[in-house]
């Protein structure tokens, strides 16, 4: 994917702690894009950044992403279990779609791969729907934690199996992980 470059557009981003959970978060005027989970969730966001947007200009802003934050608070705490805020989409026409279809997946749901290829009328396209889940940059928003493999067991998950574990389990499902 050829990198879009922010072209007179800040990039917003912060990091917090909420339910033992280590958020880091970025966005544009346009509205969020990226999420991250991990330990290494503010490194692993900048590296995204640059390889999607090069040089763009990228400053960290707690109020500017308020709102955002407390949409992911509300979420992790189990106050919500849908997103309503705006998103900045940043992939493909191809993955865009993909990842519009994963939001539709309710939630404590599970739903496979292929599963997802055929929402998306590719029924055939698996491997390129399982790319496009694997490419989310909106961790929790775009719930790609609800997607497992056909033979039941957890498969990727960028920040990692067992925060994809977690979030499964803090949804309500009783999955048991096979992997």
């Amino acid at each position: 994917m050829a990198n879009r470059k922010v072209v007179g557009k800040m990039v917003y981003w912060t990091s917090f702690d909420v339910e033992g959970w280590n958020v880091t978060m970025a966005a544009t005027e346009r509205g969020l894009l990226y999420v991250g989970l991990a330990e290494d969730a503010e490194e692993k966001m900048k590296s995204w950044l640059t390889k999607q947007y090069g040089a763009g200009e990228v400053k960290e802003n707690a109020d500017r992403l308020a709102e955002y934050a407390d949409e992911v608070r509300s979420y992790l705490s189990g106050e919500v279990q849908d997103f309503t805020c705006s998103v900045d989409w940043s992939g493909t026409p191809f993955q865009n779609k993909v990842w519009k279809a994963l939001q539709d997946i309710p939630y404590g749901q599970l739903v496979t791969y292929s599963d997802i290829a055929e929402i998306i009328g590719h029924p055939s396209a698996i491997r390129a729907a399982a790319s496009a889940i694997g490419k989310n940059p909106l961790l929790l928003v775009i719930p790609c934690h609800r997607v497992i493999a056909k033979n039941g067991s957890l498969s990727g998950y960028r920040d990692g199996q067992q925060l994809k574990d977690r979030l499964i389990r803090m949804e309500g499902n009783s999955f048991t992980s096979s992997s």
